[in-house]
């Protein structure tokens, strides 16, 4: 029991004594519930109410940071609501082909102009495991809608990649553009000037980020985004790693790697570690977008199916035609990016957010860097252990009391903003509830576990696995990056060892089986930053250098590029800026020099003499991966981007 409900417990029983006392009969005992109700709310609103002081001052300065640009995009927002071409205010020729092909009984509602009509913005394809329930969604959520007198319609489908597919392929240059482009097509959806509010089905990599970038565009609407949970577990992450060394080792045949993969991956649903997928699920709920509770709710599982007609229900409750208006640009505030950060953190998430959060913040005029996440970092504790931070996947996470769990921990020691507005519940102190179906097939909001179910899995604040959250700023003479410390043991957290310089991640394979890497290196893999091939994962290096871990050498990686949110174990400084292409000095080193990397300290260095090395010609930048698998089209977007520091994005200018 929680030491407040105690407190309340034994109030309750004081009180009651000396109302009998008093009154003579218990006909006064309702009073004293009320009386002990507020003050357990006082207590509890207050325990929530003293935010950590670092959390306070980080939150400060964004917002200080941010003023003008947040003032201009509110500004903006109060404008586009006031100046919208509303369906009245559309022409008899604009409104018919909008609801065109709309049956009788919608057309009807759309005339009307009093009911909300909903936009659905889609990433449904069916080679996505986690995106194929998104199948029947839209006339599920069509049903629903009209149950509350309202509609919805589909205002767009945008790109979704499988980074699964296209890891260490050449279709994965295109992944972090393809964030950008999803923004800009959810704007084209929604310019249709149709709709009073989004539903957003979208669960992985960057289409999460992307959608979110492009409602926020709209930032009068109020959005949510629809979950569809993941794949039940198959093959444990843990397993799947090892045999994926041994076919780098070459101990067994392609054969035995492929039926592997196919018993972890094995079902329609999210891929259960915690990549960027789930990570993106976390941080949506963190920025109150998603019913508390929701993300990690099988497909096939009754309750599933329940909160996406509850989600259809909020979403119709907090347009400008009720009562409850919520627009987005009001709901994502400096206090949401704060929370959506710790959250991230707190479960040591993927590495891709670095860059996801602060494109997002920017996309609602709010400027977040990488001093912030690097000072929350060092401030809030690492609550949850998933693969590849432990051998649990995101079911095991779930069951041990989930998202709503963490936050009430979180939320008790004043690591996120109570108060922070949220589309549903009063604000953000309501996360703490989780969903559960009563036995006739109602939807039920219960307070979470007080404490973790399984605290292998999910801890408390006053037992963490570490004292600081899952990722860390680097930097040092060969500039700024990030790593994620959560998924790399104590012991292999501080690598000094001459450099083995590759150009290629398929340059690593050959010099692995030659014998070459049989020795403490940092294998440095350059030109891979967004500017010179935008920016892929480089997660196919991972069981080579994860082999030679495991044999005793001290190995790491630092790259220009990124790592998928699924890699751990091997120590990486990733995301580097300046990147070679910009004038960085990985452009410059070469085999044999020292490179120290100190993920205790956040040091990332070049060891020797600095001097001679900027004095020398930077290498020639390789000609492959410009083209071929249409990479030449993106060429545009790949020499208008912002550094990974500023989030990687073509869509906004240098402020």
């Amino acid at each position: 029991m929680s030491t407040h409900n105690l407190y309340i417990l034994i109030l309750f029983k004081v009180f009651c004594n000396k109302i009998t006392k008093i009154s003579g009969s218990t006909d006064y005992i309702w009073l004293t519930f009320v009386i002990l109700l507020q003050l357990r709310l006082n207590f509890y609103g207050a325990n929530m109410g003293h935010l950590n002081n670092q959390i306070a001052k980080v939150t400060n300065r964004i917002i200080e940071r941010s003023e003008k640009l947040r003032s201009d995009y509110l500004q903006r927002l109060e404008e586009d609501f006031n100046n919208r071409p509303e369906r009245g205010k559309l022409s008899c020729g604009n409104l018919a082909h909008g609801f065109a092909a709309c049956g009788d009984d919608d057309k009807n509602s759309l005339r009307m102009m009093q009911a909300s009509n909903i936009g659905i913005l889609t990433a449904y394809n069916d080679m996505l495991s986690a995106h194929q329930p998104y199948a029947t969604y839209p006339d599920k959520i069509k049903q629903a809608m009209r149950e509350m007198g309202c509609t919805a319609q589909v205002a767009g489908g945008v790109p979704a990649m499988c980074d699964g597919v296209t890891q260490g392929q050449d279709g994965m240059e295109l992944s972090l553009l393809s964030r950008d482009i999803i923004a800009q097509c959810s704007a084209i959806g929604l310019s249709h000037q149709m709709f009073d509010g989004v539903l957003a089905l979208g669960i992985c990599d960057k289409i999460v980020p992307g959608l979110l970038m492009g409602a926020l565009s709209f930032g009068y609407l109020p959005t949510l985004f629809v979950p569809a949970g993941p794949m039940e577990s198959g093959l444990p992450n843990k397993e799947k790693q090892r045999i994926r060394q041994l076919y780098a080792q070459g101990k067994i045949e392609r054969e035995e790697l492929l039926q592997a993969e196919s018993d972890s991956y094995h079902s329609h649903g999210t891929c259960t570690f915690y990549g960027t997928a789930n990570s993106n699920q976390m941080v949506l709920e963190a920025l109150g977008l998603q019913l508390p509770g929701s993300s990690f709710v099988n497909p096939d599982n009754p309750l599933r199916e329940r909160l996406t007609k509850e989600v259809s229900y909020q979403i119709a409750r907090i347009t400008a035609l009720g009562n409850d208006y919520r627009p987005i640009g009001k709901v994502i505030d400096e206090k949401a990016i704060v929370n959506g950060t710790v959250a991230l953190l707190a479960s040591g998430g993927s590495t891709n957010h670095s860059m996801h959060l602060v494109a997002i913040a920017r996309a609602a005029g709010i400027i977040l860097n990488w001093d912030d996440i690097s000072d929350l970092s060092a401030a809030v504790p690492l609550l949850a252990k998933v693969y590849p931070n432990g051998h649990a996947d995101v079911n095991h996470f779930h069951a041990a009391g989930g998202t709503s769990c963490m936050f009430r921990q979180l939320l008790d020691a004043g690591y996120m903003h109570p108060d922070a507005n949220t589309a549903w519940g009063e604000n953000f102190a309501d996360f703490t509830k989780e969903p559960t179906l009563t036995d006739d097939g109602n939807l039920e909001w219960n307070e979470s576990p007080q404490t973790p179910l399984d605290t292998e899995v999910l801890t408390t604040v006053d037992k963490p696995f570490s004292n600081e959250g899952g990722l860390r700023l680097l930097e040092g003479n060969l500039g700024r990056g990030v790593i994620k410390v959560s998924a790399v043991a104590k012991e292999n957290q501080i690598v000094e060892a001459p450099a083995v310089v590759i150009d290629s991640q398929d340059d690593l394979e050959p010099l692995f089986k030659a014998g070459k890497l049989e020795k403490d290196c940092v294998v440095v893999v350059r030109y891979q930053g967004p500017k010179a091939l935008g920016m892929p994962e480089l997660h196919k290096l991972t069981p080579f250098l994860g082999t030679l871990q495991d044999k005793g050498f001290s190995v790491a990686l630092v790259k220009d590029g990124r790592m998928s949110g699924a890699s751990g174990k091997v120590p990486a400084a990733i995301h580097i800026v300046p990147e070679a292409l910009e004038g960085g000095l990985l452009a410059k080193v070469q085999d044999g020099d020292m490179i120290r990397l100190n993920a205790e300290t956040g040091e990332l260095a070049f060891v020797g003499d600095l001097a001679e090395l900027q004095q020398r010609e930077s290498a020639p930048q390789p000609s492959a991966g410009q083209r071929g698998c249409g990479r030449e089209i993106f060429a545009i977007n790949r020499s208008n981007i912002s550094n990974a520091e500023q989030g990687a994005s073509f869509l906004y200018p240098e402020d």
